[in-house]
């Protein structure tokens, strides 16, 4: 069982909601039930906060500051301030978003790029782990994240969901977030195709080393995965939709001996 010392707690911002979970960073696994609320229409930032708060008292740990707490969230973070706004208010665009929350929390937080820490969580817990070379998850969702792993060390803010489809207005994840495929209507052979096109470009501009795919899909990889014809393997994520958890979690605290390092995500 996860000890004071050993445990902390992970929120995972997204477009369509916000989950969170007390984390064993031993074993890189959920001790509690996984809490979920609607991001908020709009995603203003007095209304995320809120949200926030109400994920926390629903794990029962809002006041419980001897806990560490990290959260991840979808846009561009450097130095603590929102660089970007992925399927959330513009507002957060340069925001100094880390002091806003732990001002609105009442309690020191860690702030990261939700792709970031699952990245994170697959490289210390899931199907990076161990993996040399060049490692690119991309969490497919609403939009999206990536999160580039070179031997272990994270490289932050790769936004590799936003790459440009030459002749088109909509970018990558415009075309080939999971979101698309659902407001599409498209069957998995078709959304495949898109994918195709996608893990191309990124292989070619790379050549990573591996791929792993996550984001709530992931648990579905036998309907696709292996419809991708790529020279790179590609492989479903081990923490699916609780990577972003479990990666903000474990960046909350000192690495513990037995994790590899990984650079901190909001350097």
């Amino acid at each position: 069982m996860a000890t004071s010392t050993t445990r902390a707690v992970g929120v995972d911002i997204g477009g369509t909601g916000i989950k969170a979970g007390v984390v064993d960073l031993q074993a890189g696994e959920l001790v509690s039930d996984r809490m979920k609320v609607p991001t908020p229409a709009g995603a203003e930032p007095k209304d995320v906060l809120n949200a926030v708060r109400e994920v926390l008292d629903k794990l029962e740990v809002a006041d419980d500051t001897d806990i560490s707490l990290g959260v991840a969230f979808p846009a561009i973070v450097k130095n603590g301030r929102t660089l970007s706004a992925a399927n959330v208010s513009d507002k957060w665009i340069g925001f100094e978003a880390e002091k806003f929350f732990e001002d609105g929390l009442g309690r020191d937080i860690h702030f990261a790029n939700d792709a970031d820490v699952a990245g994170i969580a697959e490289v210390r817990y899931g199907a990076a782990k161990g993996v040399d070379g060049l490692v690119i998850l991309t969490t497919l969702g609403t939009g999206i994240g990536s999160a580039m792993i070179y031997d272990g060390v994270l490289i932050p803010n790769s936004e590799l969901g936003h790459l440009q489809r030459a002749g088109h207005k909509r970018d990558a994840e415009g075309y080939a977030a999971y979101s698309a495929m659902e407001r599409e209507e498209l069957s998995w052979e078709k959304w495949a195709k898109r994918l195709q096109w996608y893990y191309d470009y990124v292989q070619f501009l790379f050549s990573p080393d591996l791929f792993v795919v996550g984001g709530g899909v992931s648990k579905h990889a036998d309907e696709f995965l292996h419809l991708l014809k790529l020279d790179t393997p590609i492989v479903p994520a081990v923490h699916r939709n609780n990577a972003g958890i479990i990666g903000a979690a474990s960046l909350a605290v000192a690495v513990p001996e037995a994790l590899p390092a990984v650079a901190q995500a909001s350097a």
